[in-house]
Order: structure tokens, then sequence, then C-alpha cells
């Protein structure tokens, strides 16, 4: 066999369809394939599909109906009794020729191992070149449906294909058991042995098999850019995932941030901190006053009153004090170190002058007006503030912008703290048909204007991050690889806009999976606008020659989507990149001020503006018209309305939640 037979996996779940990562029979049979499959089949990432007929039907149609068809489709799922199990009255109607051997072996295998098996109901066949098999939706009977058989699929997948049945059979039976590695003797108890022992045959039969040197599911899914708009998807073939599930990998492949040790100043804010801080000194580090007054010596309650003379002046200026005597009060200032000996101090306007210098420049005798100071009072005691050794700072906490972090840190003398690194983010627009925003003369046929890429930069860079502009990068997969990989060794996450639909033209995906051997976790969510929004990870050697990896939010290109999935995707992973606790955009309650009305089927982000009313809550209209491609919607916009799907109507008065990026205004109400 010259080369391998092509074999997909199409797993039939409802609960898989919404959340991929609980699906387990896909790796499964994948695994299977590569352990047990002699080498001989290239395998397919699995695709998920919900239990509904057409979306199987359509997945069956677009492996078999085309000259790339596959030589194997293997369902799993959806065989049983239950009222949504549709698997074989979905596959059934579109075989051409039923084999009714490969549903005997299966259920065969299978009623060795439990009476079960009799509750499947699996269906054979072949559809024009390719060879169908529904196996149950449980992993375990799956894995033994499909080892009951695997060995002897190869045949009649070169039969269904077209090959020369005179040449296949040239040796007789003996022949194709020996290739197959199986034999009369065993075929009886087969499945027991693959399930058990796992001890079966890896000769080739005398066939020179070429060794795969790769699992089946890291290979590219994406479409292949030299084969044409002939060969390229009809349907696209990422799973669609809820905002969550899509949020929650993108935070898992998120490299942990990443500590250095910075100088203390003002460049600090907006950056976390990586290590506890404990105060080396206290705060005040002497006794303070608190008011302008005098210092003076108290005892006990009650022996404050009288007229004392003035003997020195301490204000809030370095130096040495002299001890205060008893009988005599010292001027002070507010901050100023109390003298030595001093217990309290009289506030200057519980006092009067009774003489001065004979220069009367100074105070000379001041009569203090009231009996009721008490020791201690009005001073500031060392380490009132801050203690010496006192934890003044969290590993985690932000350095903000109001300042009281940073002047903590400078009251207690820190000059250094280690801080997390932050990301530094590429923007990269993408498409022949986009021009520099401000390219002078009238646009021709076809061309717009690069909106997204000052707009993702200018967000970018709020949020304190450094931006690297990448320009734009032409639709052609060289381009946009040379202008990727030069971006990779500069920045630690790349934001593209465009590309990432399903037109011939669009070649992120491809470019990202085959040419820089970067990994899709996922290429489409369940969400309006932003369906097609798609995050990647490239394995990538920094300067230092150490393994790193490389981010990649690939946006679509419609202003108002891009906007919406830069802070729901790109938005919590630099916060998690930079050490932040808080991922995200801020979710809050809010007073619809205007109906609106929800999608059917995908959860939207209407972009609206958000004010505080009089009444103390805050309310919320939309900005307007909500198509994707409308620039208008983000204008005055400072939060995302969060509709769940399911149709239907919000009606004005009610409340729902919303996502604020920026800042609430008010207004009367």
């Amino acid at each position: 066999m010259a080369e391998r037979l092509r074999a997909a996996i199409l797993i039939v779940s409802d609960t898989a369809s919404a959340s991929p990562e609980s699906d387990k029979a896909g790796p499964l049979l994948a695994k299977t394939f590569s352990e047990n499959g002699n080498e001989v089949w290239y395998v397919e990432r699995p695709h998920i599909v919900p239990d509904d007929v057409s979306r199987i039907q359509d997945m069956i149609h677009q492996w078999c109906d085309n000259d790339q068809f596959f030589n194997l489709v293997v369902t799993s799922g959806g065989t049983g009794f239950a009222q949504k199990d549709h698997t074989p009255e979905a596959v059934g109607p579109l075989i051409d020729r039923h084999a009714p051997g490969l549903v005997h072996a299966m259920l065969a295998a299978s009623m060795q191992i439990t009476p079960f098996a009799m509750m499947s109901r699996p269906v054979a066949g072949v559809r024009k070149n390719t060879l169908i098999i529904t196996l149950p939706g449980s992993p375990k009977g799956a894995k033994e449906n499909l080892q009951s058989v695997l060995k002897l699929l190869p045949h009649a997948c070169l039969q269904a294909a077209g090959g020369d049945s005179r040449s296949l059979h040239s040796g007789g039976v003996k022949k194709l058991e020996e290739e197959a590695g199986v034999s009369s003797k065993s075929s009886d108890a087969q499945h027991h042995k693959y399930d058990h022992s796992h001890s079966h045959s890896h000769e080739s039969g005398g066939h020179a098999i070429p060794r795969a040197h790769t699992k089946p599911t890291d290979r590219p899914i994406s479409n292949d850019p030299q084969a044409g708009p002939t060969r390229r998807y009809r349907d696209s073939p990422y799973p669609m995932l809820p905002v969550e599930a899509a949020t929650e990998l993108i935070l898992k492949h998120t490299p942990l941030p990443k500590p250095f040790r910075a100088t203390v100043e003002t460049s600090l804010v907006g950056s976390v901190l990586a290590e506890d801080v404990a105060a080396s000194e206290a705060v005040p580090a002497f006794r303070a006053s608190i008011v302008d007054g005098y210092a003076i010596i108290v005892t006990k309650k009650g022996s404050s009153k009288g007229i004392f003379p003035v003997s020195s002046v301490s204000h809030a200026s370095p130096g040495q004090a002299e001890a205060l005597q008893a009988g005599h009060v010292a001027r002070i200032t507010t901050g100023a170190p109390l003298p030595p000996g001093a217990t309290s101090v009289v506030m200057v306007e519980d006092t009067v002058l009774r003489s001065m210098t004979e220069d009367g420049k100074e105070e000379k005798e001041i009569e203090i007006l009231t009996n009721d100071v008490e020791p201690n009072e009005n001073v500031r005691e060392v380490g009132s503030d801050v203690r010496a050794g006192e934890i003044i700072l969290r590993k985690g906490d932000k350095i903000s912008a109001v300042g009281g972090e940073l002047g903590l840190l400078a009251s207690v003398g820190r000059a250094e703290v280690m801080i997390y690194n932050k990301p530094i983010v590429g923007v990269l627009s993408t498409g022949d048909e986009i021009i520099p925003h401000n390219r002078p003369g009238p646009l021709r046929l076809g061309e717009v204007r690069d909106s997204n890429r000052p707009t993702v930069m200018a967000a970018v860079k709020s949020w304190g991050y450094e931006v690297v502009d990448l320009g734009i990068a032409s639709d052609t997969s060289g381009a946009l690889e040379t202008t990727l990989r030069s971006a990779l060794r500069t920045v630690d996450a790349i934001i593209t806009t465009g590309g990432v639909s399903m037109g011939e033209l669009d070649l992120l995906k491809p470019t990202i999976e085959r040419s820089l051997g970067g990994t899709i976790h996922f290429g489409r969510v369940a969400m309006k606008p932003g369906k097609p929004s798609t995050f990647a990870t490239i394995p990538f050697k920094n300067n230092a020659g150490d393994d790193d990896t490389r981010l990649i939010f690939s946006l679509p290109g419609n202003p108002a989507s891009a906007v919406v999935t830069l802070h729901l995707f790109v938005l919590p992973s630099l916060h998690a990149a930079s050490g932040e606790k808080e991922r995200g955009l801020p979710k809050v309650v809010v007073v619809l001020d205007e109906e609106v009305k929800c999608d059917e089927k995908r959860t939207e982000y209407q972009r609206a503006t958000v004010t505080a009313g009089r009444d103390g809550l805050l309310h919320a209209v939309t900005t307007g018209g909500q198509r994707s491609s409308r620039v208008g919607s983000l204008k005055a916009a400072n939060a995302l309305l969060c509709l769940p799907a399911g149709g239907g109507k919000i009606k004005v008065g009610e409340k729902m939640e919303a996502l604020l990026m920026g800042q609430i205004g008010g207004r009367s109400v």
C-alpha cells in the first residue's frame, strides 16, 4: 500500500458540541487508529456535530461527495434507543451499498463483552467511494467496535475506492489474512484479544508503509491554500464553542507571568507586584504632632492649664530637638517631631499669647486655656501608620494610577520591587482591500480604510500595554507568514483583524497551522458579533534559546466584531499574562431604558451607553444599529449588553448584565 488511507471521525453529541473538551470518544478513536491500525491510516482531527440529522448528513456529504473523499468515515454516538438518537436514520439513506457483515462482526464482538450490546443500532456501508461505519457513543464501546473490524477495513476501503479486485485478491484468503494481521484461528476471539491483551501483529504484510511521526490531533484541519477555492471547506471544520469555553481555553494556554525587578517610580503604574512587600522602617519613624500648637508635658488629665514659657520651636524639618523641661512648652508644627520628654500637643486654638520677646518677633509666654489635654493627645506614635516589618502590599496587588500604592512604597523607603512583566502586543490588519486610513485621495472600487488597527491599538494602549504597529499584510500566504515570523521575535501576543472567515483568501488559519506550526484552539464562537473569532498558540524559541509560546488572536474584520472580541478574549489574556487577579471587563447590572431583542441561537453583545441615574441605578441604552460592520455602533459606547440566546425581548425597565468598557457618566432620570 503506497499511500495511507484517509479516515474521518464524526462525534454526534449535543453535549460535546456545546462543550468540545467533554468529548472522550474522539481522542480515543484517533488513538485506536494510531495504535491498532498498522500505520495504514491518516486520521483527521475529530469533528463534532449535535444530534441533528441535517448536520450529520452535511458532514457525510462534505467528506464523501467530492474528489478529495475520505476512504473511511466513522461516527460515534446516536445509535441507541433514546429519542434524540438519529444517527442510523441520518446515515442509512445516504448509503448506496450496505455492509451487514461489518454490522454483524461489531455486534458479535460486543455481545461477547455485554448483552447490552444488542441495544445498539449500527449501520455500515459504502457511499460512492467511502466506507461508513456507525459506532456507539460510549468511548469504551466505540473503541471495542472499531477494534473488532479495524484490521479488515483497509481491504474494504481499497475496494470501495475502485481498486482492482483481482489483484487485491491474488494469493487467496491466506495472504489477505497475513497482510491484515489476522488468522482464521484467532478471528473468533479477536475482540477479546483487542480489548484486554492489546497483543496483535503490527507486521505490514510485505507492504512498504510510511511511518507517521505525528499524532492525528497534531495535523492541520484548516484549508490548504494551494488546493484552490474548489477544495476549500463549505462548512467550518471548527466546532462552535460557547464564549465561556473559549475564554477558558485562552486562559489555559496563556503563558504564566514573568517577574523582574523594577525601580520604584511612576512607570510602575499599571504593574502587578510579584512579591509581598514588607516595610523596612516604621511610618512615622518618630513621634509626630498631628496639629499646629505646643508640645507640653502632661502627667495626668487636668494638669495642662496655666501660663508657660516657650523654650523652643520644632518645625517639620530634619534636625536635632532639645529635650523639653517640665513647666515649659515648645512651639510645634504639624508633622514635626515631639521634643524628647514631651507627652502631648495642645492645639494653638486652645492658647493665647501672654508676652513677647523684647524685639517682638518671638513668643515669650503663652497661656493654655484648657485643663482637658490628656497624655499622648494629638500625637502620632512611632509605627502608628506602618510598623517596621509589616506587609504593606501583597503579591498580586496592582499599582494604580490613583497613587496610593506608589506612595506607600515610597513612604517606607523601597527603592526596588519585583513586578510581573507586561506583554508586548502587536496589531496587524490583513487584506488586499485594506488601505491606510490616512491615505490621501478617494477610494477605488473595493478599497476599505483601515479603522481596525488604530482602534485596537488605542484600546490596548489605554489598558497600559506597549503596542507595536505591524501594518497591513496582503492576502498572500507568503506575505502573511513573513510578517508573522518577524513579529514573533518582537512581541508576546499578536492581534490580527480579518482573514478568519470561509473565503478562499482567508489565510490566517492555514498560515498559523501549516506554515508556522501553530495550534488553533478554537475557530468559531457562539456569539454575535464575532462568530469566526480564532485563538492560536505558536511554539517559539526566544533570543536566549529557551522554549516559549506566542499567542495569536485572529479577530473578525468587521469593526464592531473586532472591538467586541478584543475586549472579551484579548483583555482577559493580557490580564493573566500580567499577573492580575481580576481578568476581563467588570460586570454590572443595568436598567434598560429601551427594549432590546435577543438572538435565537447566539449570545449577543450589543454596544451600549451606561450612565448613572439620580435613582442610584445604572441605566443603559444601545448605540443604535448593531450590524457588525457598523463603526458608528462604537461611538459613545462604554459597555456591552449581554443578551442571552433564545429569542424574545427584554423590556424597558428590566434589569440585565453589562460589561463595562469605559467610564460611567451621570445624567438625570
